[in-house]
């Protein structure tokens, strides 16, 4: 069964009294005695004591229990801190605060200020002047402009990780100031890794295509943009339309970029470091595949065209992939076949959307073709069904378990969604599919996370099968969700007897789960008092 209530740690639990205690013992006397006062570059207190991580997270825990007031976050504000988010408090960061972390925090290395836009673009400069040593900084969300960025690519020489997500005054200029510093004619952020830019502006505006192409160059160690144009970007690139692109305020031109970079017109092929790409559409693909051939991740948005370039997809180091399905009749998985079967070993995680399950076997054949995948995700549609008047086949007692006899060792989540305009499967299909299911729950040893969504067939017999096996397997399963999935009571009650960690379970819109079968389950949870969340609507 679901393990019982384990009994609180003891870090927890004090952590739980010093958020219980805060407000009427120590913030009660430094908001009456020092709050408006001064402004104390050190506080000696209590927290001097506790280590960072616990800083951390007693700020998280009373920012999540709406407790973290003003002078709390003062008294939290201390110069051992190495990683800082402000993220569960974004009200309370004014840039009284924001100074207070200059003031105290030199150590930090991380600093999250997501969402707190009440900083204005002048403290997040001191910021990025004061705080030197930072490896990651999250500004996403605030007040970040060109002043912004121009600071923290002059002054953050050590960053790796920058978010400027959804700042409404970050422009196609500013981000240039990021990766060089025209009045030092000098490339800034030399080590930056990690750049997320969403939603700053929309795709197929031309200023932010050309700024991203800047950043590709100018930026030596980039791993992974994050931005919806990346891919014109490197289209842009790979044709080696660079000239025209100077700038008056000093910038140099891509042209001279890419001549640093070793790609001059007449030179070797352009490449660039890239080890994840997303949102590539089809036609994109080969300018993408042959600028980033180190790319380890990537997700691909396929048309309804012949499926000639899907060799471009077999990258060297590719272990993480993302497939999509843009047109409106989709494809058929069995296409899918020969590219996983080429990445084999290497694949540790696959998502699939919009195909369609037209062979009933091509699910078993593509997972056994990736016996090294620890994430499978795929949204599938229903195949026509070519005989309705059939004679439904019979469903065995057992379901065989011999389709993925070697399994999936390494596998930790899992999860399958069903779409038909009809809710109707064809049966042999949905025969198939338990049978696959069956197969792949035995055989998956290390299952720590379960979605089987919008399954219109019965699954209590594959749980009956899989909870009888030997092993017995699920043993690590954690979470499971069967929304809208055809699964009755029995099923429930099984696992509520099985051996396990299953901690939450997800039976939402599931048309065989009754409100009072619901309440028993409550029942039965409160009364074993195990440690299992049940959802259910």
């Amino acid at each position: 069964m679901p393990r019982r209530k384990d009994v609180p740690a003891l870090g927890n639990l004090c952590l739980q009294s010093l958020a219980q205690h805060m407000q009427s013992v120590w913030v009660k006397d430094y908001s009456e005695n020092y709050l408006d006062e001064y402004q104390f570059r050190f506080i000696m207190g209590p927290f001097n004591d506790l280590a960072g991580s616990l800083v951390q997270d007693l700020i998280r825990l009373l920012g999540e229990s709406r407790r973290l007031t003003r002078a709390a976050l003062h008294l939290l504000l201390l110069p051992h801190l190495q990683e800082l988010s402000l993220r569960p408090c974004p009200g309370l960061v004014s840039n009284a605060i924001g100074q207070l972390v200059i003031l105290r925090c030199k150590s930090l290395s991380s600093l999250d200020l997501h969402g707190c836009s009440r900083l204005s673009a002048d403290v997040l400069v001191d910021l990025a002047e004061g705080l030197p040593q930072l490896s990651r900084l999250g500004l996403a969300e605030t007040q970040a402009n060109v002043q912004v960025l121009s600071a923290v690519g002059s002054c953050c020489r050590h960053l790796q990780e920058l978010d400027v997500s959804r700042c409404k005054k970050v422009s196609p200029r500013a981000l240039r100031h990021l990766a060089y510093d025209p009045l030092a004619r000098s490339v800034c952020c030399p080590a930056l890794r990690v750049l997320l830019a969403h939603g700053l502006e929309p795709a197929g505006d031309g200023g932010m295509v050309a700024a991203l192409a800047f950043l590709l160059l100018a930026l030596p160690r980039l791993e992974f943009l994050a931005h919806g144009a990346v891919p014109d970007a490197l289209c842009l690139l790979h044709g080696q339309q660079l000239d025209g692109t100077g700038d008056a305020e000093g910038f140099p031109s891509l042209e001279e970029l890419a001549r640093w970079r070793g790609a001059a017109p007449g030179s070797p092929q352009l490449t660039l470091p890239l080890r994840r790409v997303e949102e590539v559409e089809e036609p994109a693909l080969a300018a993408v595949h042959a600028v980033c051939p180190q790319a380890e991740e990537a997700s691909v948005w396929l048309g309804d065209g012949p499926a000639g370039s899907w060799e471009l997809l077999g990258w060297g180091r590719l272990a993480r992939l993302t497939l999509g399905c843009a047109g409106w009749r989709g494809r058929v998985l069995a296409e899918a076949l020969p590219l996983v079967r080429s990445l084999g070993h290497r694949l540790q995680t696959l998502a699939l959307h919009g195909f369609c399950c037209q062979d009933e076997l091509s699910l078993a054949a593509l997972l056994a073709s990736c016996p090294g995948l620890q994430a499978f995700s795929a949204e599938l549609h229903a195949p026509p069904d070519t005989d309705p008047d059939g004679e439904t086949p019979a469903e065995p007692p057992r379901w065989a378990t011999d389709l993925l006899p070697h399994g999936l060792p390494q596998l930790q989540s899992f999860s399958l969604a069903l779409a038909s305009t009809t809710d109707v499967f064809p049966a042999r299909h949905g025969l198939t599919l338990r049978a696959t299911l069956a197969s792949l729950l035995c055989h998956a040893p290390h299952l720590q996370i379960l979605r089987l969504l919008s399954i219109p067939f019965p699954l209590d017999s594959v749980f009956e099968t899989v909870l009888a096996a030997p092993g017995p397997p699920l043993l690590e399963l954690q979470e499971l969700s069967l929304a809208e999935s055809r699964v009755s009571s029995r099923t429930v009650w099984l696992l509520l007897a099985s051996e396990g960690c299953l901690h939450h379970l997800d039976l939402s819109h599931c048309r065989d789960i009754h409100r009072r079968d619901y309440d028993s389950f409550l029942q039965a949870v409160r009364k074993q008092r195990l440690d299992l969340d049940i959802t259910w609507e």
